[in-house]
């Protein structure tokens, strides 16, 4: 029997690991999924630019590799799930609230009490993903970023602000949700009014107008679609 192909997602914390890790594993039945968390948002790391962004990752996923001694051939592909953090949408939407403790997302902008420091770090957060989504490959693995908006909790659960708290049991509970129930959660990402289906470059460029990246959209339904595809494809040949 062949070894079944690692699927690498890359997440930003643990709650996301919790919402997803099962979920994903029932849709890439076929393949191993392995999900490593960045304890953070790489995009918006000191130090991280669009020069060097790419070869970060890279460190990443090759530690993990070589910590099972994997080779590039034993990838099937990388799955880098991120936030957009409203980071497209225009300045004059960056309000400045002295009284706001965090940075608090809103469907008509965010509110800061920096607002040329959520500017700044916005700057840094576009400029890293277009290089990300530009990279077809990561360590000669194909590599695709998706996005959820404004965060993965927006997406999944439909709230914009959660404390940790909130993360950690609402990523319990929608794991309980969909276990075992893989149609069910292909359906809720590829076919809900947050679903953006198509091609991957004008997906891109959607999140980017207006205000589309504070509000409640994803691109993953694409990479789900493409393994449906694949996997209807290979029933086909066994016929």
């Amino acid at each position: 029997m062949a070894r079944k192909k690692v699927v690498l997602v890359i997440v930003e914390g643990l709650s996301d690991d919790t919402a997803l890790g099962l979920a994903l594993s029932q849709v890439f039945d076929k393949d191993s999924i392995y999900v490593h968390i960045m304890r953070g948002d790489i995009t918006t790391r000191t130090g991280v630019n669009s020069q060097n962004i790419v070869s970060k990752i890279g460190k990443e996923v090759t530690f993990y590799a070589k910590s099972q001694h994997y080779k590039p051939s034993d990838f099937k592909q990388i799955i880098h799930i991120v936030d957009t953090d409203g980071a497209y949408i225009p300045d004059d939407n960056i309000i400045e609230k002295e009284d706001c403790l965090d940075i608090q997302y809103e469907d008509d902008g965010i509110y800061t009490n920096n607002k040329a420091r959520t500017a700044i770090r916005n700057q840094q957060k576009r400029e890293n993903l277009y290089r990300l989504r530009s990279c077809g490959t990561i360590w000669k693995v194909p590599y695709r970023v998706y996005y959820m908006s404004c965060n993965l909790d927006h997406v999944l659960y439909d709230k914009q602000n959660s404390t940790d708290e909130e993360k950690e049991n609402d990523a319990y509970a929608f794991a309980k949700k969909y276990k075992n129930k893989v149609e069910e959660f292909e359906e809720f990402i590829c076919k809900s009014g947050f679903s953006v289906t198509g091609d991957y470059k004008e997906s891109w460029e959607y999140i980017e107008k207006d205000l589309n990246s504070v509000n409640r959209y994803t691109n993953l339904c694409i990479c789900i679609e493409n393994e449906l595809g694949n996997r209807m494809a290979g029933n086909e040949g066994e016929d």
